[in-house]
C-alpha cells in the first residue's frame, strides 16, 4: 500500500496533488466539473485545495480506470451503485466502449485528414484519463492498426504519415517541456536508418523520462556508422534504436552486429520491428525491447543495474 502524504496544514494545492498522484490538473478539473468526482475546498480567492483524503478519493478513482471502468461509469463504483451485466464482465465491457469510441472517431478523422477532429477527440481523452492509460490503450492500438493497413489499402501509407507528423508535433512538445526538467541518466535514442518517424520513440523517452532517465534523442533515419562516437561524446549510458519499418536483411545481419561490437554500451531495439525479428535481433547482440512501455523500462532498469 502506498504511503499517504501528510502535510502540516492539512492541505494540497492542486499542482502538488498531480505530483503526487500522477494525475495532471487538467484532468483533474475535469473530473471535478463533468462528472463531481471530487470536490476540493477553496481559498477565498477561489483556488482549489485538497486534503489527504481527496488524494486518497483519486486513487480509488485510478484504481477504477486501471480496472477498465469509464470515467463515466467511476462515480456509480464509488457509490456502490455498479450495475454488473449478467453473464457478461462489465469491466471488459465498459473498458471496450470507451476506447473504442475513441479509436473509431480518431481513425475517422485520420481517414478524413482532419486534423481539428483528430485533436479534439485526442485532448479530450488526454483531460479525462492518465497519459499512461492513453497511451497504451489509444495511441499504440492505433499506430499498430494503421501500420497493419499499410499492406493492403490505397491511402494507408498516407494517412500513417499524418498521424505520425500529428503526433510528432504533439509528443515532441511534451518532451520538450520534460527534457528541461530531467537530470537523469543519459540514453542517446535515434531511429533505424530509412525510418521516417520517431513517435514510437518519442512514447518511450516520455515514459523512462517518468523513470529518471534523460533520453537524448537523434531523430529518424541516421546512419548506424555514427552513433559509436555519439553515444561517447554525449555520456550516455545505453543505446536505444527504434524501428517500425521492414527492415532490409543487411542492417540486421551486418550493420547493427558491427554497431553492438564497436559500443560498450548495451544497445537495446524497439518498435514493431520487435515483433517480426526478435530471432535476429538476439543474433545481432542487441536486446530487444517488450511492447508495453513500462516493462521496457524495467528492462533497461535491470540491464544497467547488471553492468554496474
Amino acid at each position: 500500500m502506498k504511503e499517504q502524504p501528510s502535510n502540516k496544514n492539512g492541505f494540497y494545492p492542486i499542482r502538488k496533488v498531480s505530483e503526487l498522484t500522477g494525475i495532471n490538473p487538467v484532468t483533474l478539473r475535469a473530473w471535478e466539473r463533468r462528472y463531481g468526482l471530487i470536490k476540493p475546498e477553496r481559498t477565498p480567492k477561489g483556488h482549489r485545495l485538497y486534503t489527504d483524503e481527496h488524494i486518497q478519493l483519486i486513487r480509488r478513482i485510478m484504481d477504477f480506470i486501471d480496472q477498465g471502468i469509464s470515467i463515466g461509469q467511476v462515480k456509480n463504483r464509488l457509490s456502490g451503485n455498479g450495475a454488473h451485466l449478467q453473464g457478461v464482465d462489465s469491466t471488459q465491457v465498459e473498458e471496450s466502449d470507451v476506447w473504442e469510441t475513441y479509436r473509431s472517431r480518431m481513425l475517422q478523422a485520420i481517414a478524413e485528414f482532419d486534423e481539428n477532429a483528430l485533436d479534439g477527440n485526442y485532448n479530450e481523452a488526454l483531460s479525462l484519463y492518465p497519459i499512461e492509460l492513453v497511451t497504451r490503450l489509444l495511441l499504440q492500438p492505433m499506430l499498430h492498426e494503421l501500420h497493419q493497413r499499410r499492406s493492403s489499402q490505397p491511402l494507408a501509407e498516407v494517412e500513417s504519415r499524418f498521424f505520425h507528423t500529428y503526433l510528432r508535433n504533439k509528443l515532441g512538445a511534451r518532451f520538450h517541456h520534460q527534457s528541461t526538467q530531467t537530470r537523469g541518466r543519459r540514453l542517446l535514442g535515434a531511429c533505424l536508418p530509412n525510418e521516417y518517424s520517431e513517435v514510437e520513440l518519442l512514447l518511450f523517452s516520455l515514459k523512462a523520462m517518468t523513470q529518471g532517465y534523460r533520453p537524448v534523442l537523434l531523430g529518424p533515419d541516421l546512419s548506424l556508422e555514427l552513433l559509436p562516437m555519439t553515444i561517447n561524446r554525449s555520456h550516455s549510458e545505453a543505446l536505444l534504436l527504434f524501428g517500425s519499418l521492414e527492415p532490409p536483411m543487411a542492417l540486421l545481419q551486418s550493420h547493427l552486429p558491427a554497431l553492438v561490437q564497436k559500443v560498450n554500451e548495451p544497445v537495446f531495439v524497439g518498435g514493431a520491428i520487435t515483433q517480426t525479428h526478435q530471432a535476429e535481433i538476439l543474433q545481432a547482440g542487441a536486446i530487444p525491447l517488450a511492447v508495453d512501455l513500462a516493462a521496457a523500462v524495467v528492462q533497461i532498469d535491470d540491464r544497467l543495474t547488471i553492468g554496474r
